[in-house]
């Protein structure tokens, strides 16, 4: 049998009390001291004992004198100012086993600044923001804002530091009252200032070691002090959990886009998270998005989540795994029911209030617990001591029977002064009664097809493609194709030019690092490299996107990239088609592909093949790095070397693999366009798939062979590490990547200084790479490599 355990609970809060109690039903614990603890924890008996010590910073050496002294085997710290203040480093140095993250770790909900930089660093879905620490210019950005704002004092202001204006004048006076009067102190030095989302609110609690996230069942509360949601904002007034809003399908997409990364992202940036994370949601019409992390438990959250906990869930042994870094040993498990908590607050709250009122308690009825928040003991009695005074909670198989439970056990509770909300829950009852009301038979939404989705969609991209317009379209879309005026575009004897292609495997990596407006661009630029190579000007361009759940914001953000790639180039994107295939693709996942037409007069179409002659130079234009081909092979290096897309590049320290390899494709068509209406090009080729050796030979007649002398440039480091890390051999390097050459020009010799001079004057890195020598046999009409030993 294992030896039993005493546990430390350092905090003096309802949550602290409903941690002590869900860790005093462990059989393997022994004592839990609560330091200080309050008057619900000094009246609690049996294991639950208070210790008289503070949490301050000063009171760590006495905390951790009383743990060696008590022998104590696991600590669990309650709130977040002892958790940035590094208690968990100092009992950690003092070789405690200690459920909380480290100082540097809880700096995530230390600094709200901080958090909103790792949620855009990680491409974690939250509003859009700025960090300021100088009035002036935050006072600016707001008057330039053209969204409602939150204003968030980025340091620890006790839950009290967000502010939530209704109008402009307001958002500026509370601002002023921020950085200026000095409303928070300190924690207000830095602010953060956030577009203003809305939706539902939901609360996750989640815990990891580091490595596993295992989450509690979603949680609502309400913050406003009064029936109807009115009155001053508090720190909570009651809860319950699971909240019906919060679907499977949603909580899947939660963990995946939201938990898991930020438990990965923390690590991967040097502060593993050990403990439990916070994570407040807003559920917008564009999906979730982060509102808020915190470093520990949530109140009231934690006296609804912790009664849902399975008779078979030892809290104590789940907490001990996760500081101990084995967390997946040991399953959090929970009821099939429903819990409510309804706060009982001090007359005056979230204001100034009365101390020391005598509070008495009738029998509570079944299936309800009383947590004691702002309560101590003065003799015989208990008495309020705080603004939030107790959390009474019910539990029951439905939410209307454990807001029943509850509200039952508030009429035992009496004290002078007491007021509470008698409308916890409104918001998830009312919802329940409409999702019954609604649901008379299958719809398209439950074959997992969202058309609400597919049409915030198109509102959301129009404006970004109307910005691609040109002569010979308006690039409206909406209707059921797209329309050009090819006459508008003032060619005389037009040829059409085509062209349709993908991103391949790439497109593996922009999941992975969910970055995907780069992979948008890759997408044209694939297309109208091929037209320009054919002496064609890009005109118009389609897309297709094809995945198994519609998320808007991911969707947004490649056809974003669609239309800089579109504007990069000249064309216009006219139209596309998103399609939601639940079922064939996984969820998160998705495939592209792109349609291009372009036009050339007949006079000019390349390759001239009549032209192109012995003698003729070969010149190249840098690529920016691999572009769009040959990933598999790339992939395959990535994984054989033992990384991930997520470590250090070790070709470029400054970014993570996955942004280094997501660089987008090169585009040549503006600097090109000009030298083919000039005649100075006989012909090109797009190094892509297939690399110079099958490229290259695409617009040669069989008179000749291109010889490339790769000493002509430096092979690129992303190049060079491939090839080490791989032992890939120089002929495979040739025939797979562009190897720094995105395309190829020939050129008479007696043209190849204008050329490259015009190219280098409109920004392209320009090299005579090799020539066009007299073939026979099987020499002719093929390219080689040569002087590839300095790769």
């Amino acid at each position: 049998m294992e030896a039993l355990l005493n546990v430390l609970v350092i905090g003096s809060g309802g949550r602290e009390h409903a941690l002590a109690w869900a860790l005093a039903k462990s059989a393997r614990v022994s004592k839990v001291f609560v330091a200080p603890g309050n008057g619900g924890t000094a009246a609690a008996g049996g294991k639950i004992e208070n210790v008289a010590i503070g949490h301050s910073k000063s009171d760590f050496s006495a905390l951790v004198s009383f743990a060696h002294t008590q022998q104590v085997g696991l600590v669990v710290p309650g709130p977040e100012q002892p958790l940035v203040d590094g208690i968990t480093d100092v009992f950690k140095k003092a070789g405690i086993p200690t459920f909380g993250p480290t100082s540097k770790a809880a700096h995530i909900e230390g600094s709200k600044a901080f958090s909103k930089d790792f949620m855009k660093k990680h491409n974690i879905p939250t509003a859009a923001y700025g960090n300021f620490t100088d009035y002036k210019t935050a006072r600016e950005f707001i008057e330039q804002a053209n969204f409602d704002v939150v204003i968030k004092a980025s340091g620890l202001a006790a839950g009290k530091g967000v502010l939530i204006p209704k109008t402009k004048s307001e958002a500026l006076k509370a601002l002023k009252s921020v950085m200026v009067d000095r409303e928070f102190g300190a924690a207000g030095d830095e602010v953060v200032i956030e577009e203003l989302l809305l939706g539902q609110e939901i609360s996750i609690l989640t815990l990891s070691d580091g490595y596993t996230v295992t989450s509690f069942p979603a949680a609502q509360d309400h913050k406003r002090a009064y029936d109807n949601d009115e009155g001053p904002n508090t720190g909570g007034m009651g809860a319950y959990a699971p909240a019906p809003v919060a679907t499977p399908e949603l909580l899947k997409t939660i963990h995946e886009t939201v938990l898991k990364p930020s438990i990965d992202g923390m690590r991967r940036d040097g502060f593993p998270f050990v403990g439990c994370l916070f994570t407040g949601f807003m559920l917008t019409a564009n999906g979730p998005k982060v509102l808020e992390y915190n470093c520990r438990f949530g109140d009231p959250e934690t006296e609804v989540v912790l009664p849902l906990l399975d008779d078979s869930c030892d809290l104590a042994e789940v907490f001990l795994a996760a500081a101990e870094g084995r967390l997946d040993a040991v399953p959090l498990r929970f009821k099939n029911g429903y819990a409510a908590t309804v706060v009982m607050a001090s007359e005056g709250y979230p204001g100034s209030y009365p101390k020391g009122r005598t509070i008495t308690f009738d029998k509570a009825p079944a299936n309800t617990q009383v947590f004691h928040a702002g309560t101590k003991r003065d003799g015989d009695n208990v008495v309020t001591s705080g603004g939030r005074v107790l959390t009474v909670t019910g539990v029951s198989d439905s939410l209307q029977g454990a807001l029943d439970c509850a509200y039952s056990c508030v009429k035992t509770v009496h004290f002078d002064g007491g007021f509470y909300r008698s409308d916890i829950g409104f918001r998830a009852i009312k919802y329940l009664h409409e999702a019954a009301e609604r649901k008379t038979g299958l719809s398209y939404a439950d074959a997992g097809v969202d058309i609400d989705a597919g049409n915030r969609l198109v509102d959301l991209i129009k404006p970004i493609v109307k910005a691609t317009r040109r002569k010979g379209t308006d690039s409206d879309i909406g209707g059921f194709g797209g329309v050009f005026d090819l006459k508008a575009t003032g060619y005389q004897d037009p040829v059409l030019v085509s062209a349709t292609d993908g991103v391949g495997t790439k497109l593996k990596i922009a999941h992975d690092m969910k970055i995907h407006d780069s992979v948008g661009i890759d997408l044209v630029a694939m297309q109208v490299n091929d037209i320009i190579v054919q002496g064609a000007e890009p005109l118009f361009f389609l897309d297709y996107y094809a995945c198994g759940h519609l998320d808007v914001e991911a969707t947004r953000d490649f056809i974003k990239g669609v239309a800089d790639g579109c504007l990069e180039s000249g064309c216009a994107l006219i139209g596309g088609e998103t399609a939601e295939m639940p079922g064939l693709y996984a969820k998160g996942d998705y495939d592209v592909a792109g349609f291009a037409v372009g036009a050339v007069e007949r006079t000019e179409i390349l390759p001239r093949m009549q032209d192109i002659e012995a003698g003729d130079v070969l010149v190249g234009l840098s690529s920016s790095g691999i572009h769009s081909n040959g990933f598999s092979l790339v992939r395959k290096v990535v994984a054989h070397v033992g990384l991930n897309f997520h470590s250090v590049c070790p070709w470029d320290t400054s970014k993570l693999v996955g942004q280094a390899l997501l660089t987008p494709t090169r585009i040549y068509v503006k600097p090109l366009l000009p030298l083919v209406h000039q005649r100075l090009i006989k012909g090109m080729a797009h190094i892509t798939g297939g690399g110079f050796t099958d490229n290259v030979p695409r617009v040669l007649p069989k008179s000749v062979q291109a010889e490339i002398d790769a000493s002509t440039w430096e092979l690129p480091q992303v190049f060079k590490w491939l090839k080490k890390a791989g032992d890939i051999a120089a002929d495979e390097m040739a025939r797979t990547f562009n190897c720094g050459i995105g395309m190829v020009l020939v050129v008479s010799q007696d043209n190849v200084g204008a050329v490259v001079e015009a190219l280098t004057a409109s920004g392209e890195q320009a090299y005579v790479i090799g020539r066009l020598n007299s073939a026979s046999g099987e020499q002719q009409g093929t390219a080689i490599v040569t002087n590839t030993d300095g790769w």
